[in-house]
């Protein structure tokens, strides 16, 4: 079974609020920026997996991480999936929502894209279906 596992910060993730400054900057409505690494994992069963991400201490501490699986192989809406073109392997997933908490539409999370969260020149970028 292989599926994505998401590691991100259990504290303020200042990568995230600098991308939220900017992107309002350039002038997109958004309220909320949250960002994840997606590590794609292998193994007989979730816990196996998580396990194994846990224990790879170039992508997990303890103190400052937490995994869960993703239980979709896709982003979800508000949400952008940015990786090297080259390498393959791990993601990052950024989540946009405005002030209510809704997510962003597919149209602005591309001009988020374009803007700031993706260089096309060596990153490419997967968004909802």
């Amino acid at each position: 079974m292989k599926r994505w596992i998401a590691v991100r910060l259990k504290l303020s993730d200042n990568t995230a609020y600098t991308a939220l400054v900017a992107l309002r900057s350039t002038g997109i409505d958004v309220a909320h920026v949250e960002r994840a690494r997606l590590v794609r994992a292998e193994g007989v069963s979730e816990a196996a997996m998580i396990a194994a991400v846990e224990r790879d201490e170039a992508i997990f501490n303890t103190h400052l991480h937490e995994a869960h699986v993703r239980e979709a192989d896709h982003p979800q809406a508000g949400e952008i999936w940015v990786w090297p073109r080259d390498a393959g392997g791990d993601a990052w997933s950024w989540q946009l929502r405005d002030g209510r908490g809704a997510p962003l539409d597919t149209a602005t999370l591309r001009r988020a894209c374009d803007a700031l969260l993706c260089n096309p020149a060596i990153e490419e970028a997967r968004y909802p279906a």
